[in-house]
Order: C-alpha cells, then structure tokens, then sequence
C-alpha cells in the first residue's frame, strides 16, 4: 500500500484529496498545515489518518512514500528539497518552482537520491490532451511541429473569489511572485509548447501589460495581458497568448506539421484534425464544413461515453496524472513528465518575467518588448517591427 500525505491544505490540496482517494492501492496518511485547524479539517472531509502543522513531525511518524506540495509557490523549492532529503517522492503543484535553476536542482537531488519527481501539469494529461498527444505520436502532422499556438485565458471578474481577492489585498501573496497572476497561472500553457520544443534554449521575445480595464480599476502592478513568442534554431515557432479580457475566454492549443494540424479546444474537450492538403475546385468550400461537422460529432460521443463511465470531471487529467506518478514509483516506470520539459518550461517563464519585470512598468505604458537575446527591454511594441535574429542568451537571471 503506497502512503501519501498532502503538504498545503487550502482549496488545492481538496482536488488532490479527491482524486487520490479514486486511485486504488494507496492511503492517505497525513495532512500538514502552518495552521493546523486547516490539516484537521481537512481530515475530516476525507479519510486521511492524521493532521499535522510540522512536515519533519508528520514525516517522521506518519512514514508517506509520496508528499503532494500544494502550498503557494514561493515555499515549493524549501519544502520539497526538505521531502526529497527525508527519502519522499514529490508531486509539486504548479508552478513547480520560482526559477529554472531551482527546478535543477530538486531533480538533482531526486536523481542522487533514487526519487520521483513530478510537476502539477495536470491539463497535459485530460482525455483530450491524451488523445492529441496519440495522434502525434502516431505522425499525423507528417513530421516534427513547426509551429504552435498555445491560449491560456483566466477571467478577473467579480464572480471570481480568487480575483477579488487579488485585486484587493495590496499584500496577497501571488504579488510576491516574481511573475505575479501570471506565474501562479501560466505554466499549463507554456508546457504545452515545452512538450514539443526540440532545443533547450530557445529565444523568447515578450509583450506584456495591465489591460485598460484594469488600470481603471487602479491595478497599477498586475500584468493580465501576455503575448510571447517562441522561436528555436531550427525554426520551429510557437506563439503564447494569456489573456484576462478576450471573450471567449480561452483554453486552447493548436500544432502545425509539414502536412497537418491538430487543433485542442481544452473547454469543450475537444480535437480536431486539420488537413493540410486542399481540396480540388469549390469542394475546398464544401468538404471540409462537413468533415468537421462529423468530427465535432465524435468528440461528443468521446466525451459522452467516458461521462457514462464515470471518468469525465474537471480533475480527470490530475487523476490520470497522479495515477501514473505512483505508477512511475511503485513499478519504476517512465516518469509521465520528462525532467527536461519541467526545466524547460520553467526556462520559459524565468524568460518572460525577465523581460516583463513588472515592478518597473508605468501603468500609463501599453506595452513593452522583451527579445531573450539581449540583455535590455526594447522599445514599446508599438514602433518595433523586427525581430532581431538568434544569438546566446546573456540575461542575468532575475
């Protein structure tokens, strides 16, 4: 039986508690919190052993094989170096660290001492992001991804507690962070475009602002609007894009091949096939409509079948996640996320919040330019109209 404890008790650490509790051949032995009334409580909403408000207490003796971390993430890198150092496998919550190098080094120390290793990636691994990575896998683009485009929105409006919250308290926690709203949120996003990038120091180029409806709220230091381009050496593209005011509110990724797409609509979990070769004539206007049609209707009875099956929640892929970690622990199988797309998507982000450095943006300014390559922010995007080429990345790590 594989024993588990859950470090971190806030509204998180519920969604762990109740996919865990679905995946046979494993207990929960422990819930530790600073405050220890947050532990109790959550052992009494699911069957887990025993409460704690000190890690080195509850794992001397609640004995876990495996500790979820789903504290804030300015404590990720101290409380899961002090697991790995203790003989626990980790499962960190997004995102895994504040910074790539800190990222290393955890996997480092999990690697010496013979540890799993997993970050909270948990959108990667829903019934359609599977399915999508099936049909990769498989060679329908026709060859590596040349190009990808990766959305990921989050509404700040008054129907959102967390957003009220945010735009409230002048000393929220998710101020603290190097990259504010955007590191607490974009990680989903920016790993998806990790999965398919081939190098591993690619040029990041950044545009980042407070949107106008924020700044007349008077929000004068979170960033809610996020443009990011990727680009490798060997030519593959990928544009990121977080938004907190385009409506629809999106959730979605699409990859181009040198023969076809693939289009992942995460809100109506859906997958579409983009052909790339054009039909004769007129019929270019009439097939595809249909062909599309047929597919959407696919899509549906997917989802309905796995619905009758009991297995379509929102915290499917964070159940199929956690499933395969212990599955990489007990049965010493392949990690379900390499190291290298951990590190790189934490690169990624080290990158855009260089460029952004948010503290220093006049809410009057519309926006600003980052090229990883260099060493300064450029001028206001409005006016640049090149992209500089490739070169070494000389910026200082935040």
């Amino acid at each position: 039986m594989l024993k588990v404890a859950i470090v971190g008790c806030g509204k998180i650490a519920d969604s762990h508690a109740a996919q865990i509790r679905r995946i046979p051949g494993c207990e929960m032995v422990g819930a530790c919190d600073r405050e220890e009334l947050m532990a109790k409580q959550l052992c009494e909403r699911f069957p887990i052993a025993g409460s704690y408000s000190d890690i080195k207490d509850m794992i001397e003796r609640a004995r876990p094989d495996v500790i979820h971390i789903t504290t804030p993430p300015q404590s990720h890198f101290k409380i899961a170096r002090d697991c790995l150092q203790k003989g626990c496998h980790v499962y960190l919550e997004k995102p895994f660290t504040l910074y790539a190098e800190e990222a290393q080094e955890l996997i480092d120390i999990a690697n010496w001492n013979s540890l799993k290793l997993t970050a909270g990636h948990d959108d990667q691994f829903r019934h359609v992001a599977r399915r999508m990575r099936k049909l990769v896998q498989a060679g329908y683009l026709g060859g590596a991804p040349l190009h990808m485009e990766s959305y990921y929105c989050y509404e700040l409006n008054e129907s959102s507690s967390y957003a009220k919250a945010l735009l409230s308290d002048k000393k929220h926690w998710v101020r603290d962070l190097p990259g504010k709203l955007l590191q607490n949120i974009i990680s989903h996003g920016i790993a998806r475009i990790a999965e398919y990038l081939q190098s591993d120091n690619p040029e990041v180029i950044v545009c980042g602002f407070i949107s106008p409806a924020l700044r007349r709220a008077g929000e004068s230091e979170i960033v809610d609007e996020l443009r990011v381009i990727v680009r490798e050496e060997q030519g593959t593209t990928a544009y990121f894009t977080f938004s907190s005011q385009i409506r629809p509110s999106l959730h979605l990724f699409r990859v181009y091949g040198p023969k076809n797409g693939i289009m992942l609509d995460l809100d109506n979990e859906t997958l579409i096939k983009l052909r790339g070769q054009r039909y004769k004539s007129y019929l270019e206007q009439f097939v595809p409509p249909i062909n599309f049609a047929l597919q959407y209707a696919g899509n549906f009875r997917q989802n309905v079948s796995s619905f009758l099956a009991n297995d379509f929640h929102p915290k499917a892929g964070m159940k199929f996640l956690i499933e395969s970690f212990y599955r990489s622990v007990v049965e010493n199988a392949p990690l379900p996320i390499p190291y290298r797309e951990i590190v790189l998507t934490s690169q990624i982000m080290d990158k855009i919040f260089r460029g952004l450095d948010s503290n220093s943006i006049d809410p009057a300014d519309t926006g600003q330019i980052f090229d990883s390559t260099r060493s300064k922010r450029s001028v206001p995007y409005e006016i640049v109209h090149r992209v500089d080429s490739l070169g070494p990345d000389q910026s200082s790590m935040a």
